[in-house]
């Protein structure tokens, strides 16, 4: 365990009842920029922390689901919790998340999953002796949350809210032309079709040139089209994305497509990348502008 003490890491150990939302849980630490790994046996958590930690890559935070997938495994979890925390400069937290067993049973019926521990099929019974198993170690939890009357959402909230840094708020907005004609990209959140703009490509200057250059962009964007549009969107951008945020979205792909992909498209996402830098974090991409027109 020498090498734990290389870097200070935070290593979140998520436990808890099946059912009381592990699985969102997970995916909200891997939303602030956790390292997250599913269904770890105990015994291998100091390992796979060494491991990450004598890595050449940047340290980050992890955090790992352990529960009773894990087998007679899982009873080992209290002893890798006590040699984590003889080290000084792992710091490991556990968050229990518990619900009551009225909602276990409704989550149980609703999802028509059987209980892990319940040998005649009956929920409530291996709820009961769930309950049982795991009373010493949410006796021990730094976190315990009940997720009775949280919504998914809310959930979310609270671990963003308890866990996250400044440098993990970052909301990243991947702005991108594209061209119809070679398909829509999968990945899109929001898509902007601006076929109806005067086209740069008729113009016999402009054709073999893209949005990157400025007399394309300066030919797309003089029309009182283009201009109502970007006005236009500029409302509904500082509408929409406070809102995404709000629902704990970290991210947010606005698609722009012409036909080629060359000139119309390229020109907005360009104009839209660097306005929306003011406050998030924006990546700009042209998915099809290397593609040559024949």
């Amino acid at each position: 365990m020498d090498s734990l003490q290389k870097h200070e890491t935070e290593v979140v150990i998520i436990t808890g009842m099946s059912g009381a939302g592990k699985t969102v849980a997970i995916q909200s630490f891997e939303d602030l920029g956790y390292y997250c790994i599913d269904n770890l046996p105990p015994e291998l958590l100091s390992t796979f922390i060494k491991l990450m930690i004598d890595s050449n890559k940047q340290p980050r935070n992890i955090a790992v689901v352990m529960d009773l997938r894990g087998g007679e495994m899982f009873h080992s979890l209290a002893d890798s919790v006590n040699e984590l925390q003889e080290t000084t400069t792992v710091t490991p937290k556990l968050l229990f998340l518990d619900s009551g067993d009225e909602v276990l049973v409704r989550r149980y019926k609703e999802t028509r999953r059987s209980h892990p521990l319940a040998n005649s099929g009956l929920p409530l019974e291996g709820i009961k002796k769930e309950r049982q198993m795991l009373s010493d170690l949410k006796g021990r939890a730094q976190y315990i949350y009940n997720t009775s009357k949280m919504k998914p959402r809310e959930l979310r909230e609270k671990i963003q809210e308890e866990f996250s840094s400044k440098s993990s708020q970052v909301f990243t907005v991947n702005v991108m032309s594209f061209g119809f004609k070679h398909g829509i990209p999968i990945d899109a959140d929001l898509v902007f079709d601006v076929r109806f703009l005067p086209n740069p490509y008729y113009i016999e200057e402009l054709r073999l040139k893209s949005g990157l250059n400025e007399e394309v962009s300066s030919y797309v964007l003089k029309w009182v089209d283009t201009k109502t549009l970007i006005e236009k969107l500029t409302d509904l951008f500082n509408f929409m994305i406070p809102q995404y945020k709000r629902e704990g979205k970290t991210q947010l792909v606005i698609a722009f497509g012409c036909t080629g992909g060359q000139h119309r498209s390229v020109t907005l996402a360009e104009y839209f990348g660097k306005s929306l830098r003011a406050e998030d974090k924006t990546i700009i991409t042209h998915r099809d502008v290397v593609i040559r027109k024949e």
